[in-house]
């Protein structure tokens, strides 16, 4: 009775340990790649559970997010010969699980070393045409394109996508960073330079059109005013005219009151003028 026993729980054992070991399961974050004596029998599975037979397949997953990876600063060569120092990571993901076993052994840390080298190429590639100011002014999208271009078919070898490439930090050499500095302290002198003559020219063209311009005004104004006193002297001329023809005592008595304010009284003035002269003829008494 005891060994029926036996057998039946071994029994149980066994089944359990075949159906766990015939069943696995993948998830939405995974790829799965099954295996028969180490030949690859098929990779495109869904999510969920999936048969195999125990100790003949064999299942491996990979995970089928975007992956990064931080790189150690490597030294690249600008267009102008100069050293930098870049730090930078790569985000990417698995596209074809298959040709990614078949390049990389399905090691992680092998297929990102192979990825390092080959995105190095590309920033070599990229960086060797820029100057030290463009590579930092650089555009991401264009920075990732020129990339791809240089790297695309050897990253795509190894089944893997390029999802980006961010530089984190650009240092340069302690021996040329004083010389950057400076000439770049001397380029933004030119500028301020260049930028105060442009003003100073632009506010000296200001000044000289409104003194064109005030000139103008004033010498209107004054075209107007000579124009206005003109008009006034002929009405004043013509009204004393009137005047003359219709009182002439009274303009002859007006004009002489007129010449005697200008020419009387005046301070250091000396007036040599006979008495009994036309001039005083309106300050006599009457009948003398």
């Amino acid at each position: 009775m005891a060994g029926r026993i036996l057998t039946i729980v071994v029994g149980v054992i066994v089944a359990v340990w075949l159906l766990t070991g015939s069943l696995f399961q993948v998830q939405e974050t995974e790829f799965a790649i099954k295996f028969q004596i180490g030949e690859i029998v098929k990779a495109d599975y869904k999510p969920g559970l999936h048969f195999m037979v125990p100790g003949i397949n064999m299942a491996r997953k990979f995970d089928r997010r975007v992956l990064t990876r931080n790189y150690p600063a490597e030294q690249f060569l600008t267009s102008e010969g100069k050293i930098l120092n870049v730090d930078f990571y790569v985000k990417w993901r698995i596209s074809d699980v298959t040709q990614y076993y078949l390049a990389t052994a399905g090691d992680e840390e092998a297929a990102s070393a192979r990825l390092a080298e080959i995105v190095k190429d590309g920033l070599k590639g990229v960086i060797a045409k820029r100057t030290i100011q463009q590579v930092v002014a650089a555009e991401r999208a264009e920075f990732i394109g020129d990339i791809l271009q240089f790297a695309g078919q050897s990253i795509g070898q190894l089944g893997l996508t390029l999802v980006d490439v961010r530089v984190k930090r650009i240092d340069l050499p302690d021996e040329v960073s004083d010389s950057v500095f400076n000439r770049m302290r001397q380029d933004f002198a030119r500028q301020a330079s260049q930028l105060r003559a442009e003003g100073d020219e632009q506010a000296q063209r200001i000044r000289a059109e409104a003194e064109r311009e005030r000139t103008e005004v004033l010498a209107i104004g004054n075209r107007d005013a000579e124009k206005i006193r003109g008009e006034g002297d002929a009405v004043a001329a013509a009204t004393y005219a009137r005047m003359y023809q219709r009182y002439p005592e009274f303009y002859s008595f007006h004009r002489s009151l007129q010449a005697y304010r200008r020419a009387i009284g005046q301070p250091n003035d000396v007036l040599v003028i006979a008495p009994d002269g036309e001039f005083f003829k309106y300050l006599k008494q009457p009948g003398h």
